[in-house]
């Protein structure tokens, strides 16, 4: 893949992300860590107030009430924090911060990041990658990125 110079890069998952430049040319992939943020994984306990439900009896059956599933609550914090990447790229490129925007995450993230993007963000947007990225080496990125070409 072709990047140009200071080309943003956001590499994520549901509990990290990384907000890299490209500092080389479209010759020559150079990524450098602009930010990066990492949101704390809650243990379960800090998260529920109370154990699952139970469901009414379909009338007239007889049947007995089912338990209900539980709310995937670490789902939900992961989804909550890709909107909020969400909300803050999409400021970013209301403000002019970047021309170009590639985007690296699992397919999970991905599908949660494209729900939120501002038309302004979409058509930024010169690259995606569906691949798991934010406990890997830069080294590595520059080599996704680069095979893409």
């Amino acid at each position: 893949m072709s990047l140009a110079h200071d080309t943003l890069i956001l590499v994520a998952d549901g509990r990290k992300a990384l907000f890299l430049r490209n500092e080389g040319d479209k010759q020559r992939i150079d990524l450098r860590t602009a930010s990066h943020e990492e949101r704390e994984d809650r243990k379960d306990s800090d998260i529920k107030t109370d154990a699952a439900g139970q469901s009414a009896a379909p009338a007239g059956t007889g049947l007995p009430g089912g338990t209900m599933g539980e709310a995937d609550f670490h789902q939900q914090e992961e989804d909550r924090f890709a909107k909020d990447l969400t909300d803050k790229v999409n400021a970013m490129a209301l403000a002019g911060e970047f021309d170009d925007l590639v985007v690296v995450a699992p397919a999970r993230t991905m599908g949660e990041l494209r729900q939120h993007w501002h038309k302004e963000t979409q058509r930024r947007i010169t690259g995606e990658h569906v691949k798991e990225m934010t406990a890997r080496p830069i080294g590595d990125i520059e080599a996704l990125l680069s095979r893409q070409a």
